[in-house]
Protein backbone atom coordinates (compact mmCIF):
# COMPACT_ATOMS: atom_id res chain seq x y z
CA UNK A 1 0.00 0.00 0.00
CA UNK A 2 1.56 3.19 -1.59
CA UNK A 3 0.34 7.01 -1.09
CA UNK A 4 -1.45 8.69 -4.14
CA UNK A 5 0.06 11.47 -5.93
CA UNK A 6 -0.92 14.08 -8.38
CA UNK A 7 0.65 15.32 -11.26
CA UNK A 8 2.50 17.45 -9.50
CA UNK A 9 3.61 14.91 -7.19
CA UNK A 10 1.69 15.80 -4.36
CA UNK A 11 -0.40 13.57 -1.32
CA UNK A 12 -3.72 13.57 -2.56
CA UNK A 13 -5.83 14.31 0.54
CA UNK A 14 -9.94 13.24 0.94
CA UNK A 15 -11.38 15.02 3.88
CA UNK A 16 -7.96 15.74 5.15
CA UNK A 17 -6.59 12.51 4.92
CA UNK A 18 -3.79 11.11 2.96
CA UNK A 19 -5.13 8.72 0.12
CA UNK A 20 -3.58 5.18 0.31
CA UNK A 21 -3.79 2.86 -2.51
CA UNK A 22 -3.53 -0.51 -2.06
CA UNK A 23 -2.06 -2.99 -4.08
CA UNK A 24 -5.51 -4.26 -5.72
CA UNK A 25 -6.12 -0.90 -6.64
CA UNK A 26 -8.13 0.87 -3.99
CA UNK A 27 -7.93 3.97 -2.62
CA UNK A 28 -8.31 4.74 1.12
CA UNK A 29 -8.42 7.64 3.31
CA UNK A 30 -6.30 6.67 6.17
CA UNK A 31 -7.00 8.22 9.46
CA UNK A 32 -3.43 8.33 11.11
CA UNK A 33 -5.00 10.05 14.10
CA UNK A 34 -7.99 7.88 14.48
CA UNK A 35 -6.01 4.73 14.20
CA UNK A 36 -3.72 5.76 16.41
CA UNK A 37 -5.91 6.17 19.11
CA UNK A 38 -7.47 2.88 18.34
CA UNK A 39 -4.46 1.49 18.74
CA UNK A 40 -3.94 3.16 22.39
CA UNK A 41 -7.45 1.69 23.31
CA UNK A 42 -6.99 -1.63 21.99
CA UNK A 43 -3.91 -1.65 24.05
CA UNK A 44 -5.48 -0.51 26.98
CA UNK A 45 -8.12 -3.31 26.94
CA UNK A 46 -5.57 -5.68 26.18
CA UNK A 47 -3.30 -4.67 29.58
CA UNK A 48 -6.68 -4.90 31.63
CA UNK A 49 -7.75 -8.31 30.25
CA UNK A 50 -4.63 -9.15 31.11
CA UNK A 51 -4.38 -7.74 34.38
CA UNK A 52 -8.00 -9.52 35.30
CA UNK A 53 -6.41 -12.60 33.82
CA UNK A 54 -3.46 -12.37 36.72
CA UNK A 55 -5.54 -11.48 38.86
CA UNK A 56 -7.71 -14.00 38.75
CA UNK A 57 -4.55 -17.31 38.67
CA UNK A 58 -3.91 -15.47 41.57
CA UNK A 59 -6.94 -16.03 43.47
CA UNK A 60 -7.24 -19.52 41.91
CA UNK A 61 -3.41 -20.54 42.82
CA UNK A 62 -4.46 -22.27 46.86
CA UNK A 63 -6.90 -24.45 44.94
CA UNK A 64 -4.59 -26.40 42.21
CA UNK A 65 -5.12 -29.81 42.53
CA UNK A 66 -9.07 -29.82 43.41
CA UNK A 67 -10.18 -31.71 40.61
CA UNK A 68 -13.54 -31.53 42.04
CA UNK A 69 -14.92 -27.73 42.39
CA UNK A 70 -18.43 -28.79 43.84
CA UNK A 71 -17.38 -31.26 46.28
CA UNK A 72 -15.27 -28.77 47.26
CA UNK A 73 -17.59 -26.45 47.58
CA UNK A 74 -19.95 -29.03 49.83
CA UNK A 75 -17.21 -29.85 52.45
CA UNK A 76 -16.40 -26.20 52.64
CA UNK A 77 -20.29 -26.13 53.79
CA UNK A 78 -20.05 -29.18 55.94
CA UNK A 79 -17.44 -27.59 58.06
CA UNK A 80 -19.22 -24.43 57.97
CA UNK A 81 -22.08 -26.48 59.43
CA UNK A 82 -20.10 -28.52 62.18
CA UNK A 83 -18.76 -24.82 63.05
CA UNK A 84 -21.95 -23.09 63.44
CA UNK A 85 -22.95 -26.04 65.44
CA UNK A 86 -20.45 -25.06 67.96
CA UNK A 87 -19.24 -28.74 68.52
CA UNK A 88 -18.98 -29.15 72.77
CA UNK A 89 -15.48 -29.11 73.87
CA UNK A 90 -12.65 -31.76 75.14
CA UNK A 91 -14.43 -32.06 78.90
CA UNK A 92 -18.10 -32.21 77.44
CA UNK A 93 -16.69 -35.05 74.75
CA UNK A 94 -15.21 -37.04 77.81
CA UNK A 95 -18.29 -37.08 79.69
CA UNK A 96 -20.33 -38.24 76.71
CA UNK A 97 -17.87 -40.74 76.25
CA UNK A 98 -18.01 -41.90 79.98
CA UNK A 99 -21.83 -41.61 79.94
CA UNK A 100 -21.65 -44.02 76.78
CA UNK A 101 -19.03 -46.48 78.65
CA UNK A 102 -21.77 -46.55 82.08
CA UNK A 103 -24.56 -47.55 79.79
CA UNK A 104 -22.83 -50.03 77.73
CA UNK A 105 -21.76 -51.88 81.10
CA UNK A 106 -25.13 -51.49 82.45
CA UNK A 107 -26.60 -53.00 79.58
CA UNK A 108 -24.18 -55.76 79.28
CA UNK A 109 -22.73 -56.82 82.88
CA UNK A 110 -25.76 -58.80 84.22
CA UNK A 111 -24.84 -61.21 80.74
CA UNK A 112 -21.67 -61.24 81.64
CA UNK A 113 -22.87 -62.21 85.33
CA UNK A 114 -25.40 -64.82 84.08
CA UNK A 115 -22.84 -66.27 81.79
CA UNK A 116 -20.29 -66.77 84.43
CA UNK A 117 -22.67 -68.09 86.79
CA UNK A 118 -23.73 -70.52 84.14
CA UNK A 119 -19.94 -71.54 83.51
CA UNK A 120 -19.65 -72.10 87.39
CA UNK A 121 -22.61 -74.18 87.22
CA UNK A 122 -21.48 -76.27 84.41
CA UNK A 123 -18.03 -76.84 86.18
CA UNK A 124 -19.39 -77.79 89.08
CA UNK A 125 -22.34 -80.39 87.27
CA UNK A 126 -19.45 -82.01 85.12
CA UNK A 127 -16.44 -81.51 87.43
CA UNK A 128 -18.28 -81.93 91.02
CA UNK A 129 -20.06 -84.66 89.43
CA UNK A 130 -17.36 -86.57 88.17
CA UNK A 131 -15.42 -86.80 91.27
CA UNK A 132 -18.73 -87.78 92.85
CA UNK A 133 -19.56 -90.60 90.76
CA UNK A 134 -15.66 -91.32 90.33
CA UNK A 135 -15.59 -95.38 90.29
CA UNK A 136 -11.77 -95.11 90.53
CA UNK A 137 -12.02 -92.66 93.86
CA UNK A 138 -14.81 -95.05 95.23
CA UNK A 139 -12.30 -98.25 94.42
CA UNK A 140 -8.55 -96.71 95.57
CA UNK A 141 -9.08 -93.93 98.14
CA UNK A 142 -9.16 -93.54 101.36
CA UNK A 143 -10.50 -89.82 101.32
CA UNK A 144 -13.96 -88.85 99.82
CA UNK A 145 -14.65 -87.64 96.64
CA UNK A 146 -14.81 -83.92 98.28
CA UNK A 147 -11.37 -84.40 99.50
CA UNK A 148 -10.11 -85.75 96.24
CA UNK A 149 -11.55 -82.77 94.49
CA UNK A 150 -10.36 -79.97 97.06
CA UNK A 151 -6.63 -81.05 95.88
CA UNK A 152 -6.94 -82.22 92.72
CA UNK A 153 -9.79 -80.46 90.89
CA UNK A 154 -8.38 -77.23 89.76
CA UNK A 155 -6.43 -79.37 87.43
CA UNK A 156 -9.44 -80.43 85.24
CA UNK A 157 -10.89 -77.26 82.79
CA UNK A 158 -14.25 -77.60 80.76
CA UNK A 159 -13.39 -76.84 77.29
CA UNK A 160 -15.73 -76.98 74.26
CA UNK A 161 -18.27 -78.67 76.93
CA UNK A 162 -15.16 -81.47 78.00
CA UNK A 163 -13.52 -82.30 80.66
CA UNK A 164 -9.67 -81.53 80.06
CA UNK A 165 -6.91 -82.97 82.37
CA UNK A 166 -4.02 -80.96 83.40
CA UNK A 167 -0.51 -81.77 84.27
CA UNK A 168 1.17 -79.29 86.92
CA UNK A 169 3.10 -77.93 84.41
CA UNK A 170 -0.05 -77.13 82.34
CA UNK A 171 0.28 -79.58 80.10
CA UNK A 172 -2.65 -81.65 78.72
CA UNK A 173 -2.72 -84.97 79.71
CA UNK A 174 -3.15 -87.90 77.12
CA UNK A 175 -4.22 -91.12 77.03
CA UNK A 176 -2.03 -93.66 77.74
CA UNK A 177 -4.48 -96.93 76.60
CA UNK A 178 -5.25 -94.64 73.03
CA UNK A 179 -2.49 -92.39 72.22
CA UNK A 180 -3.32 -89.65 70.48
CA UNK A 181 -6.65 -88.80 72.42
CA UNK A 182 -6.73 -86.76 75.50
CA UNK A 183 -7.06 -89.16 78.71
CA UNK A 184 -10.88 -89.29 80.36
CA UNK A 185 -11.46 -88.02 84.06
CA UNK A 186 -11.11 -91.75 85.56
CA UNK A 187 -7.69 -92.31 83.39
CA UNK A 188 -6.46 -88.59 84.41
CA UNK A 189 -7.23 -88.66 87.99
CA UNK A 190 -5.05 -92.04 87.78
CA UNK A 191 -2.49 -89.89 86.14
CA UNK A 192 -2.57 -86.84 88.27
CA UNK A 193 -2.79 -88.87 90.89
CA UNK A 194 0.63 -91.39 90.17
CA UNK A 195 2.32 -88.03 90.17
CA UNK A 196 1.50 -86.87 93.78
CA UNK A 197 4.24 -86.98 96.21
CA UNK A 198 1.91 -88.20 99.11
CA UNK A 199 -0.48 -90.72 96.72
CA UNK A 200 0.57 -93.20 99.83
CA UNK A 201 -1.61 -91.32 102.22
CA UNK A 202 -4.53 -90.62 100.11
CA UNK A 203 -5.26 -94.39 98.41
CA UNK A 204 -6.21 -97.74 100.10
CA UNK A 205 -3.58 -100.10 101.23
CA UNK A 206 -3.13 -102.80 98.84
CA UNK A 207 -2.93 -105.29 101.71
CA UNK A 208 0.64 -106.18 100.87
CA UNK A 209 2.78 -107.56 103.56
CA UNK A 210 7.00 -106.78 104.14
CA UNK A 211 8.83 -104.07 105.54
CA UNK A 212 7.40 -101.31 103.15
CA UNK A 213 3.38 -101.52 104.06
CA UNK A 214 1.01 -100.47 106.26
CA UNK A 215 2.77 -98.10 108.11
CA UNK A 216 1.40 -96.57 111.21
CA UNK A 217 -0.59 -93.15 111.89
CA UNK A 218 2.00 -91.65 113.31
CA UNK A 219 4.17 -92.14 109.49
CA UNK A 220 5.48 -94.29 107.16
CA UNK A 221 5.57 -94.96 103.79
CA UNK A 222 1.98 -96.96 104.03
CA UNK A 223 -1.41 -95.13 103.66
CA UNK A 224 -4.41 -94.84 106.31
CA UNK A 225 -6.82 -97.44 106.00
CA UNK A 226 -10.46 -96.01 106.42
CA UNK A 227 -10.23 -98.23 109.67
CA UNK A 228 -7.95 -96.09 111.33
CA UNK A 229 -10.81 -93.38 111.11
CA UNK A 230 -13.42 -94.43 113.96
CA UNK A 231 -16.63 -92.97 114.58
CA UNK A 232 -19.37 -91.38 112.27
CA UNK A 233 -18.99 -90.38 108.34
CA UNK A 234 -18.74 -86.83 109.67
CA UNK A 235 -15.75 -87.25 112.00
CA UNK A 236 -14.20 -89.88 110.08
CA UNK A 237 -14.11 -86.74 107.22
CA UNK A 238 -12.79 -84.02 109.82
CA UNK A 239 -10.45 -86.20 111.37
CA UNK A 240 -8.70 -87.26 107.56
CA UNK A 241 -8.63 -83.40 106.96
CA UNK A 242 -7.06 -82.67 110.20
CA UNK A 243 -4.34 -85.20 109.47
CA UNK A 244 -3.77 -84.53 105.94
CA UNK A 245 -4.34 -80.76 105.75
CA UNK A 246 -2.37 -80.53 101.81
CA UNK A 247 -5.95 -81.83 100.82
CA UNK A 248 -8.05 -79.77 101.83
CA UNK A 249 -6.71 -76.89 99.49
CA UNK A 250 -5.76 -77.31 95.92
CA UNK A 251 -1.31 -76.51 95.30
Amino acid sequence: MKLKLDADGHVVLQDGKPVYVTDDGKEIAFDAPGTVATISRLNAEAKSHRERAEAAEGKLKPFEGIEDPAAARKALDTVKHLDQKKLVDAGEVEKVREEAVKAIKAQYEPVLAERDALKESLYAEKIGGAFSRSKTIVEKFAVPADLVQARFGSQFKIEDGKTVAYDQSGNKLYSRSNPGELADFEEALEIIVDAYPYKANILKSSGASGSGAGASENGGSGGPKPGNFGGTEAERQAAIKAKYPQLSSPS
